[in-house]
This record gives structure tokens, C-alpha cells and sequence, in this order.
């Protein structure tokens, strides 16, 4: 089994670089999905964060409000750091034990792990391979604003606050330039997988 790991910034395009990915027959793990689980009642990371956060984080339902969560770490490094402690190591786990699964019934298969802070967290080192979907600041921020309803504002300070990208292209095997036409991703991403295909395992 091959493990590459699939990372970018705000809106800089790894989701679709990462569903076509998954069309070319590679198994696509979405950390964010992961860390969703384990913030959920029973999740390893549930009890842990309303200890940490209070029962303010909570929405009626009883399960984690993730607005208020976010509000709660929003320009706060030190409680940022705090929630990731929490959820990363849980995260981690479940990834490790959905790729060994798929690597015992498909010994050859891609596994391609889809997660946004890759490289500052030093997760980057787990795998054999690093992807980098990238793009113009410019065109960041306005999928962010289109996709996430953000303000140009609120856009630019999530961009600030992650690694830029020009920086993560130093630890990274292949770059996908999402700037362009899909079609052109689509060409760029279809090269990086044949050439993932053909890496001796």
C-alpha cells in the first residue's frame, strides 16, 4: 500500500483534487470528516472538549455546536492548539486503522488522506507521499467567499492565520496548480496519479 498524504489552503482546491483522486480509483480518507466523528456524543474527543470548552459549546441537541466551538478558538493560538491536542490523536487513530484495513484487502491500493494542517502539525511524515493543491490568493478568496458565504474580510483572516502556501510547496512531492480550467486539474491530477501508480511497493 501507497499513503499519500493531500493538503492546500482556504478554498485552494483539494476537495475536487481529492474526489478525482478517488475516481481514479484511489481510497479517499477526509481527515475533517474524521475530526467531525470524533467531536460527536460517543466520539473520543466529545467529553474531553466540554470539559476543556464548557457546556456552552453545546447546541440543543446536545451535540457540539462546531460556530461555537470555532468562536472559542477564533484568534486564540493557545486554545486552538488545545482543541487539536484533543482531536488530532483520535483523528489519527481511526485514519491508521481505515488504511490498514484497506491495505488487507487490497495490498496495491492508494491510499490518499485528505487533511487541511498536513504540514504544520508535522503530520506530513506519515506518509509516503506529499500532494499540494494550489492557487492564487486572489482565487482563494473568492471561492471562500462563494463557497462559504465568508466576507472578504473574515476570508483574508482565515488565510493569514494558515501557512502559506508558496511555504508548503517546500514539503510537498507534487504540486496540483488549481488556477485553471477543471479539465486542466483534472490532466494535472490524472499525471500525479499515474505516477503514484507506478512507485514501487
Amino acid at each position: 500500500m501507497l499513503k499519500a498524504g493531500l493538503t492546500g489552503g482556504l478554498a485552494s482546491g483539494k476537495s475536487f483534487v481529492g474526489q478525482a483522486l478517488a475516481d481514479l480509483g484511489c481510497h479517499l480518507i477526509k481527515a475533517d470528516e474524521l475530526g467531525h466523528e470524533v467531536l460527536l456524543p460517543g466520539g473520543e474527543a466529545y467529553e474531553p472538549a466540554i470539559r476543556e470548552f464548557g457546556r456552552g459549546i453545546l447546541g440543543a441537541n446536545g451535540e457540539i455546536d462546531r460556530r461555537r466551538l470555532a468562536a472559542e478558538v477564533f484568534d486564540k493560538p493557545e486554545r486552538l492548539a488545545l482543541l487539536n491536542r484533543l482531536v488530532h490523536p483520535p483523528v489519527i487513530r481511526r485514519e491508521e486503522e481505515l488504511a490498514a484495513e484497506i491495505a488487507r484487502r487490497e495490498p496495491e491500493a492508494i491510499v490518499v488522506v485528505e487533511a487541511a494542517i498536513l504540514i504544520e502539525t508535522g503530520s506530513y511524515q506519515r506518509f509516503d507521499k506529499i500532494i499540494l493543491a494550489v492557487c492564487s490568493e486572489r482565487q482563494q478568496l473568492e471561492r471562500a467567499m462563494e463557497r462559504d458565504g465568508a466576507d472578504h474580510k473574515e476570508a483574508e483572516a482565515r488565510i493569514r492565520r494558515q501557512m502559506p502556501l508558496a511555504e508548503k510547496q517546500k514539503f510537498a512531492d507534487y504540486v496540483i496548480d488549481t488556477s485553471g480550467s477543471k479539465e486542466e486539474t483534472l490532466r494535472q491530477t490524472r499525471e500525479v496519479y499515474h505516477l503514484l501508480r507506478s512507485i514501487e511497493r
